[in-house]
C-alpha cells in the first residue's frame, strides 16, 4: 500500500466500507455482509499473503478464521450477483471501448483442488500444474475491471469426455464441481460471459484478445453472430487469400453438381503476406506514453513500433462453411514489424470497418496490455493467486472478491490526483 496519514487512511476505510455495502447489496444475510468486507479489508492489508489463514491472524477481533472460511468455501451465495453490481459500476465509471479476454494460471503443487491439471498457462510460460481462470475485463485507455469469471475445466475432469482421468473424475464431488459442468473450450467461456454480461445490460460492441482466442474461427464468427466487432491477435500460420482475391465459377457443362466458386491460388500463411508486401510497407506508430523519463513532450517515453496493415480474407473450413461458398469476408491484418527485426513478430485481425486508421488499429491491438496490468495488480497486491481451498464456488467467490479490491483501487486511481492515489 502507499503510505498515507491516519486521517487519509480512515477516509479511505470508509469509502471501502461505502463501496462494499453497495457491492454486496445482493447479500440476503446481514452475516453475509459482514465477512465480505472483513475478506476485502484483508485482501487490502500490506502483507504479501492473502489466504484465509494469515488474513484472520492480521485482522484481530474481525479475523474468525472459521467465519471466513465457511464464508468463501461453502456458503451458497451466487457471485454472479456481485459481478453484476461490480460491472454497472465500472461500466460507468470507466466507459468501456472494449470487452477483453484473457486467461491466468493459479499454480498448484498438489492435484486436490478443482480443475487442477497439466496444462499450458502463460503464467508460468510452459505446462504446468495448475488452475486456469478465464477473465472478462471492461476496458479503455486509462483503466479496466475484471467483472466476470469461468474456471476452466480441463477434460480430464470431465466424465463425458473420452479423456476422462478417473481419478480426477472422482475428486469432483469432493470439489463441490456441479454435475452439469463439463469441458468447454476457452473461448466458448469467453463468448458465455459476453452472454451473461450482456443479461446484466452491459452491451460493449467490440471484443480484444489474444491468439489463444482469435485462431479460433468459432470464436470469430460467434462474435460476428452477437454483433461484436473484434481485434484479437493470431498465430503466423493462419491461412488467408489476399485482400482482393476473387473467387471464380467454372463454366457448367450440365451434368453432374454445378461448379461452386472458389479461389485459383491456395491460401497462404498471414506471415507470408506481410514479408511480400515488404519492410517498406511498415509505419511508425506511438500508441501509448510509458511511464519512464524519456523525451516525449509529455516528459515521458514513448511507446512506439513500426507496423504493416493489409486487407485480407481469412480462409479455414469453418470460415468458408459460414460464407456458404460465396466470397470469403475481408478484414484488417495488422503486423508489428520492428525496424531491428528481419521478419515480423506479431499479428492481429480485426473486422472492423475499411475506414478505420492505423492507428486505431494499434491502439486497439495494444489494450490488452490493460489486462496484463490487471493480472499483477491482483496477484501481487491483493492475492489473486493465493487462495488455498479446493473447492469449486471456493474459488468462484475468491476471484469476485479480490475483483470488488481491484476495482475499488482502480476507482480509487480514477477520482483522485496521482499524488493522494489511493493503496493500489
Amino acid at each position: 500500500m502507499r503510505r498515507c496519514g491516519s486521517g487519509r487512511v480512515a477516509a479511505v476505510r470508509d469509502e471501502l466500507e461505502a463501496f462494499a455495502a453497495e457491492v454486496f447489496e445482493p447479500f440476503a444475510r446481514k452475516d453475509q455482509r459482514r465477512w465480505g468486507q472483513v475478506y476485502l479489508s484483508g485482501l487490502m492489508t500490506d502483507a504479501r499473503r492473502k489466504s484465509i489463514e494469515p488474513m484472520a491472524a492480521r485482522l484481530g477481533q474481525d479475523g474468525n478464521r472459521q467465519a471466513l472460511a465457511h464464508f468463501i468455501t461453502t456458503s451458497p451465495w451466487d457471485p454472479a450477483h456481485l459481478r453484476a453490481r461490480l460491472a454497472w459500476k465500472m461500466e460507468s465509471a470507466i466507459r468501456p471501448t472494449a470487452l477483453v479476454f484473457d486467461d491466468t494460471g493459479f499454480l498448484k503443487d498438489s492435484n486436490a483442488s478443482a480443475c487442477v491439471s497439466r496444462q499450458y498457462t502463460g503464467t508460468a510460460g510452459k505446462v504446468t500444474n495448475c488452475q486456469v481462470g478465464v477473465s472478462l475485463h471492461l476496458a479503455r485507455d486509462h483503466a479496466s475491471a475484471a467483472v466476470n469469471w469461468r474456471l476452466f475445466l480441463p477434460e480430464g475432469w470431465d466424465p463425458a469426455s473420452p479423456k476422462a482421468d478417473p481419478d480426477k473424475v472422482a475428486r469432483r464431488a469432493a470439489c463441490a464441481i456441479p454435475e452439469d459442468v463439463g469441458h468447454v473450450e476457452k473461448w466458448q467461456l469467453a463468448l458465455d460471459m459476453t452472454d451473461e454480461t450482456r443479461s446484466w445490460g452491459i452491451d460493449v460492441p467490440l471484443a480484444i484478445a489474444d491468439a489463444g482466442y482469435g485462431d479460433a474461427a468459432a470464436f470469430r464468427l460467434g462474435l460476428n453472430a452477437r454483433g461484436m466487432h473484434y481485434v484479437v491477435g493470431i498465430s503466423s500460420t493462419l491461412s488467408a487469400q489476399p485482400g482482393d482475391a476473387a473467387p471464380v465459377t467454372e463454366p457448367y457443362c450440365g451434368t453432374g453438381r454445378p461448379p461452386v466458386p472458389k479461389y485459383l491460388e491456395p491460401a497462404r500463411s498471414v506471415k507470408d503476406l506481410v514479408i511480400e508486401a515488404g519492410r517498406g510497407a511498415a509505419r511508425p506508430v506511438q500508441w501509448r506514453e510509458g511511464s519512464r523519463p524519456g523525451t516525449g513532450r509529455s516528459g515521458v517515453k514513448r511507446i512506439y513500433s513500426r507496423f504493416v496493415v493489409l486487407r485480407i480474407r481469412p480462409a479455414g473450413r469453418e470460415i468458408r462453411q459460414a460464407t456458404d461458398g460465396v466470397e470469403l469476408p475481408a478484414c484488417w491484418l495488422l503486423a508489428e514489424w520492428p525496424a531491428g527485426e528481419k521478419e515480423p513478430v506479431q499479428f492481429w485481425l480485426s473486422d472492423l470497418p475499411e475506414t478505420t486508421a492505423l492507428t486505431t488499429l494499434v491502439r486497439l491491438a495494444k489494450l490488452r496490455w490493460r489486462i496484463e496490468h490487471d493480472y499483477r495488480e491482483m496477484k501481487q497486491a491483493l492475492g489473486l493467486a493465493h487462495f488455498e481451498g479446493r473447492t469449486w464456488n471456493g474459488r468462484h467467490h475468491h476471484v469476485t472478491l479480490v475483483s470488488i479490491a481491484h476495482a475499488f483501487c482502480t476507482l480509487q486511481r480514477l477520482t483522485r490526483a496521482p499524488k493522494d492515489a489511493a493503496p493500489a
